[in-house]
């Protein structure tokens, strides 16, 4: 952690300054602009908006709720969402990994559900469902062996989840 204290240092500086500062530095910066640039140039606006004060409380009790309305469109309706989170699986590794890692997880449950039930109720595994599990066992062996961030092989198994979730 020490070593990066610089770049984090620098990322929580992004963060606040994208985020907080320049947000509310560009609110101010419109609304003041909009006002005396547009609204003091056209008396019939200044009929609507006497003051600045007026000016933003009018807007902001328009704009902020049509605002959250666009955000949860945006999260919630749209393609957009789904289109920026495909970029993030396929530009974050570890965001890729605990993707992948997670279906493995819920694959070995269910497998590991179905020999549980079947042994609780005394009955034996067939040579089938033991050779299952033991191709299971060794094709996740093998692919958590093989995989890096670098080779991308968590991004192709994401790319087939995604595949089989599609059809």
């Amino acid at each position: 952690m020490a070593r990066n204290r610089g770049f984090r240092g620098w990322f929580y500086f992004r963060m606040g300054w994208s985020t907080y500062f320049a947000f509310i530095f560009a609110a101010i910066n419109t609304l003041t602009v909009t006002f005396y640039l547009a609204i003091e140039k056209y008396p019939t606006l200044e009929f609507i908006f006497p003051t600045f004060f007026h000016y933003v409380i009018i807007v902001s009790s328009i704009g902020v709720p049509m605002l959250i309305l666009i955000g949860y469109v945006h999260f919630k309706r749209t393609k957009a969402r789904r289109a920026e989170m495909d970029v993030s699986y396929e530009t974050n590794p570890y965001v890729a990994r605990t993707l992948v890692n997670t279906q493995i997880l819920v694959s070995l449950n269910l497998k590991l559900i179905d020999v549980l039930v079947k042994q609780s109720i005394n009955q034996k595994l067939s040579e089938k469902e033991i050779d299952d599990v033991k191709d299971l066992q060794k094709d996740l062996a093998k692919f958590i062996s093989e995989r890096t961030f670098a080779n991308k092989m968590d991004l192709e198994f994401f790319k087939k989840i995604e595949e089989t979730a599609d059809t």
